[in-house]
């Protein structure tokens, strides 16, 4: 499609995921949501490199990783402060 598509999907999947981990745990302190996400994208990351199906380990993967989950963090207090 276009170069960079993957780093946009990490970060619009990362975000829904962020979104809905302080909809399930709405008493979360953003330390332990960060660490959290971080050592999803990790993982995530680790068995695509151990995996061997055509995708490898990317640093810039986990980052576009974690500014979705605060992408979905700041979604989340937004509308929470829109509808409360």
């Amino acid at each position: 499609m276009f170069a960079g598509i993957d780093k946009v999907m990490h970060l619009s999947i990362f975000a829904f995921l962020g979104f809905s981990i302080l909809m399930s745990y709405k008493q979360i302190k953003f330390y332990h949501f960060l660490v959290i996400v971080f050592l999803y994208g990790l993982a995530t990351e680790v068995l695509q490199e151990v995996m061997h199906m055509g995708r490898s380990f990317e640093l810039l993967d986990i980052l576009a990783d974690i500014l979705g989950a605060v992408l979905g963090f700041l979604l989340y207090r937004l509308l929470l402060k829109q509808f409360s």
